[in-house]
């Protein structure tokens, strides 16, 4: 095939759109590019970033990952129990009673599961959960720190508002309650510094701004690193450790490098939305796109697509948008944006569009787009190799 677009459009010709898909070519070129960056330490998997259980098992099958990242403990216990990995640590703190309930009472689920803390309520919690269980596993908790960069006496803040724990001497508390508890077991340490994973240092058309974030990361990275050196060598005095999580998409190499990390956990990469095409330090393939159907063309220059208004979370904005993909030299209409029943798409490239063509579009965020498509189409080349449900094709929605 001549192009990219006569390459998805052939091999999805008897689909009828909207649908999504995965290109696995370049799902797998992300996936070399985050683990050579990683240099030997093993990626684990952000679940949220993919949120289909059949493209998960692929990319663990793959050299340099190991473990999942997943977002909320009953999403945990339904991966583990379906064997997509036994070595899984919840990214955020759960208050669900009952799935903390069933991953004490289950001993498979106890090996296999870690929880995310960062206070002793989330202690309590758990032995209140377990509390009158016949036989209570001990279960596994990770300590989340704190990894946002702070200066001007606090007046600037960069960085997830996350976990309270910041300072050797707070981890380093925390681990002893824990450590003290008999159905505590201390597993792990988590920093996701999100203000250089997360975020694009060459924002197009910003160049000002793009200088200002290149400072501020490279200020938060120095800082980072010294501090959580600190707070390992803290908390490894209190007891062993089996993992210390760090890093991002954004931040894989940086974050490698620092001996105190053990593994990066990383997922938005793997399908290069829309938000990852900012970096200067790395470069991805478009790998997860949705197709809409052309079914209007209201006058000379505009055609209208059918739905399209996928909004990402996070600060409402332009850049939380969709984008237009193929093909190339389309944009939406400002007033209309990517709507809920119909978007408007204007530019030279609708010229030779027509009714029941498709356009190809994608994402602002990663796993997002499995929240409104039931199922993934898998393109190798030019045919689909498989068709697997999301998430939410297979009854589930986690968040």
């Amino acid at each position: 095939m001549n192009t990219d677009r006569e390459r998805l459009d052939a091999a999805t010709s008897h689909l009828e759109p909207p649908f999504a898909v995965v290109d696995l070519a370049a799902l797998r070129a992300n996936a070399d590019n985050l683990t050579r960056r990683a240099a030997g330490k093993p990626v684990r998997l952000a679940s949220k970033s993919v949120r289909c259980r059949a493209v998960i098992e692929r990319v663990l099958r793959l050299d340099g990952f190991r473990g999942i990242l997943a977002y909320t403990l009953p999403e945990a216990i339904w991966l583990a129990r379906h064997g997509t990995s036994d070595d899984i640590v919840v990214a955020y703190p759960t208050a669900d009673r009952a799935a903390l309930a069933g991953l004490a009472g289950d001993p498979s689920l106890a090996a296999a599961v870690t929880v995310m803390i960062d206070s002793p309520a989330h202690l309590d919690m758990i032995e209140k959960a377990a509390a009158g269980l016949p036989d209570p596993q001990p279960v596994r908790v990770c300590i989340d720190l704190d990894a946002g960069y702070v200066a001007l006496g606090g007046r600037l803040r960069a960085g997830a508002l996350r976990s309270p724990v910041r300072t050797p001497q707070q981890a380093a508390a925390l681990a002893r309650d824990a450590v003290a508890r008999p159905g505590i077991r201390l597993a792990g340490l988590m920093a996701y510094e999100s203000q250089i994973a997360g975020v694009g240092d060459d924002p197009p058309g910003r160049p000002l701004y793009g200088v200002a974030v290149r400072y501020m990361q490279r200020k938060s990275a120095a800082e980072l690193a010294a501090r959580r050196a600190a707070i390992v060598a803290a908390v490894r005095s209190v007891a062993d450790l089996e993992f210390v999580n760090g890093g991002g998409t954004g931040s894989a190499a940086a974050t490698a490098a620092e001996a105190a990390v053990t593994e990066i956990g990383a997922g938005s990469g793997l399908y290069h939305p829309v938000l990852f095409d900012s970096y200067r330090s790395f470069s991805g393939r478009p790998a997860a796109l949705f197709a809409l159907p052309v079914v209007r063309r209201p006058g000379p220059g505009v055609v209208t697509a059918l739905g399209g208004g996928y909004i990402a979370s996070g600060p409402a904005g332009p850049s939380r948008l969709p984008r237009p993909y193929l093909p190339p030299g389309l944009r939406f209409d400002r007033n209309e944006g990517a709507g809920e029943v119909q978007t408007p798409l204007l530019g030279p490239a609708t010229a030779r569009l027509r009714i029941g063509d498709r356009v190809w579009l994608r994402h602002a965020k990663a796993g997002e787009l499995c929240e409104r498509f039931a199922e993934l189409h898998l393109i190798d080349g030019d045919r689909i190799v498989a068709t697997v449900p999301t998430y939410r094709g297979e009854g589930k929605a986690f968040g």
